[in-house]
């Protein structure tokens, strides 16, 4: 560990990042005001990434925009340190409900530990980097991200989310890996009255489909999901379809399972187009997003953070059903994707409730607990001598383009 950050008291450095977040405050909370109030949805987060690279830029971070060939990324960098933190920056809403799932949080969040951070980043030996990432409900922003090089300097990373109830300890907060897929049947098409005998009824194999994942659902694990939806089925009633759709996902807690249910659901496919006497046709329809994995060392600093923050940590083994492109970050390098609860909040996440929660003053506050407790947590890294050289030499062990795993396989 640099001499150079055993030198500094990290209390002194904690309340440095303290006053960096209380000098921007204001401005932090107009930030996330204006993107919750201007909801913009995968790939089309332009205002959201202006708005955050330009408070950046601002701040004296050297900001590239259009990043990794993504016109709404963004890459703002300061410091110069061989510690790399990454801190991710989401903004994409969801359509008709805008930020219900309260990514206005998410992002104004990581402005504000990128904003602290940067003002101590040569006392650490640090370099921060606040990455804008697309898409996370649905693209595989990260996904894609990580197949361009984003994360191939990068010694840790984090982001913070926002929820509803008690503050979940990050380090038994988890998300599912899920896979999302269309399944396409082609049979030939001819007239329902006149001439039936001559079809081959797509329709019919994505209907024996759905039926025998229905009955899968019943010898599966609990916490496995499984979803489907017929997409296209044909035009009119009176001509029995040639080709339907059906767009499906499939969820589990870790990718071993998730690998063994989905071909278990794929039978079911197989099953239909038999049965039907159709072909059929399989193809992803975004990146598989993995599941979470918390690394311990920034998870129980955290944690820490939180309780210091006076935010009462609970721990519980309790597993969360949503999913995250974060979690293939998760598994390309040390990271961390903790919750942070909008206090007094009533809604759940994907709800109107919620989007209007994180919209209230209550949302911001949690964004400005969330932005100090990632900069603490930091802080406490980085300092750390055994923490620091076990995570520098994680890195130093990567092989080049080690991050770089395929967003579609």
């Amino acid at each position: 560990m640099p001499s150079q950050a055993t030198a500094v008291d990290v209390d002194t450095l904690k309340k440095a990042a303290s006053g960096t977040i209380a000098a921007w405050e204001d401005r932090l909370r107009e930030v996330s005001r204006i993107i919750h109030g201007n909801p913009e949805l995968a790939f089309e987060e332009r205002l959201a990434a202006e708005t955050l690279a330009t408070v950046a830029e601002e701040a004296g971070f050297a900001v590239e925009r259009n990043a990794y060939g993504m016109e709404t990324c963004f890459e703002a960098v300061r410091g110069s340190g061989e510690f790399t933190v990454v801190i991710c920056a989401e903004y994409d809403a969801l359509p008709e409900i805008g930020h219900a799932c309260g990514h206005n949080i998410i992002a104004t969040a990581g402005l504000g530990a990128a904003l602290a951070l940067g003002d101590v980043a040569d006392e650490l030996g640090l370099r921060v980097v606040l990455l804008g990432t697309p898409a996370e409900e649905h693209g595989g922003g990260k996904a894609l991200l990580l197949e361009a090089g984003a994360w191939e300097q990068a010694t840790v990373s984090m982001m913070v989310h926002g929820a509803t109830g008690e503050d979940l300890s990050c380090s038994v907060t988890r998300t599912q890996a899920v896979d999302r897929f269309a399944v396409t049947f082609i049979g030939r098409a001819a007239h329902a009255a006149a001439a039936p005998d001559k079809a081959i009824n797509a329709g019919d194999a994505a209907t024996i489909s759905l039926v025998a994942i229905g009955l899968l659902r019943q010898q599966l694990a609990d916490g496995i999901r499984l979803n489907a939806f017929v997409e296209r089925g044909g035009e009119v009633t009176n001509i029995i379809p040639a080709r339907t759709v059906v767009s499906a996902e499939v969820r589990a807690h870790d990718l071993k399972t998730l690998e063994d249910v989905k071909e278990r659901m794929l039978n079911c496919f197989a099953g239909g187009a038999l049965a039907s006497g159709c072909t059929w046709d399989l193809a992803p329809t975004e990146p598989r997003y993995e599941n979470l994995v918390q690394n311990t060392l920034l998870a129980e600093a955290w944690d820490r953070n939180l309780t210091a923050l006076g935010r009462t940590v609970v721990q519980t083994s309790r597993l969360g059903g949503g999913s995250t492109d974060m979690g293939n970050v998760s598994h390309a390098v040390p990271s961390i994707h903790p919750m942070i609860s909008v206090l007094g909040a009533n809604g759940v996440p994907h709800t109107a409730e919620f989007a209007a929660d994180a919209g209230s003053p209550a949302g911001e506050q949690a964004a400005l607990d969330g932005a100090l407790g990632m900069a603490w947590t930091t802080i406490d890294t980085v300092t750390n001598p055994d923490a620091r050289d076990a995570l520098l030499a994680l890195q130093d062990a990567r092989l080049p383009g080690a991050t770089r795993s395929p967003a579609l396989g």
